[in-house]
């Protein structure tokens, strides 16, 4: 028990001087020592965004799953996360060879993992329409830099070229995802209430009722 609160005690730690003092954090950062430390950690993070997530779905706030969808992304996100942790740091890698770094694909793994600490604060203001993409991407841009400048000793003009360029290619893309998810959303609505309006009509009403649902579906997907 004791070493269990401990290892709490010691991500909690982390976690706050991640976000409290990045730069402090990334330039004692060890860069070797194994991916254990790493990982547990990215899964903490992943676990508290879980459940930050599934208690927003619960509440009506953020997405609008199933209580049982909602319980399941506990389990599911920690384990997503800790996939897709890899082959970030693997991207990260590269980008980082190419701008000069000397460092191991172990320093950009641990880069990522640490930088994962604002997670559950991005899941937070995840739920502010387009606004909390924006704001959760450019902090976690701010972490990368700091990481690039500390760990590896790169030249703080061309960080910031190169990862305004990154992260603004993934605030489009993650801002054109929105957009069609909500637009999804609204006409999933709209057919449901046309359906609950199609069981009160006769069958020739029904059939004109779908008709010119389909079409302005069709419609609304070659915009």
């Amino acid at each position: 028990m004791n070493a269990q609160n401990e290892q709490i005690q010691k991500i909690k730690k982390t976690a706050v001087e991640v976000i409290t003092n990045p730069s402090g954090f990334f330039q004692n950062m060890a860069v070797s020592g194994g991916y254990a430390d790493p990982l547990i950690f990215l899964a903490a993070m992943g676990i508290v965004s879980g459940i930050i997530q599934a208690v927003l779905s619960i509440v009506g706030v953020g997405s609008n799953v199933s209580f049982f969808m909602a319980l399941a992304s506990v389990l599911l996100v920690p384990i997503l996360v800790a996939i897709f942790s890899f082959i970030s740091a693997g991207i990260f890698f590269v980008i980082w060879k190419l701008m000069g770094s000397s460092q191991s694909y172990e320093a950009a793994y641990r880069c990522v993992a640490y930088a994962a600490a604002i997670s559950p604060l991005m899941t937070l203001i995840g739920i502010i329409p387009y606004l909390g993409a924006v704001i959760g991407m450019a902090w976690m841009m701010f972490l990368m830099v700091i990481a690039t400048q500390a760990v590896h000793k790169l030249e703080s003009q061309k960080t910031w070229i190169v990862f305004g360029i990154v992260f603004g290619f993934f605030i489009l893309l993650n801002l054109n995802s929105q957009y069609v998810a909500r637009k999804a959303q609204k006409e999933m609505k709209r057919y449901n209430l046309q359906m609950k309006q199609v069981e009160e009509m006769t069958p020739e009403e029904a059939g004109k009722a779908m008709g010119e649902f389909f079409k302005g579906l069709n419609k609304g997907a070659q915009e």
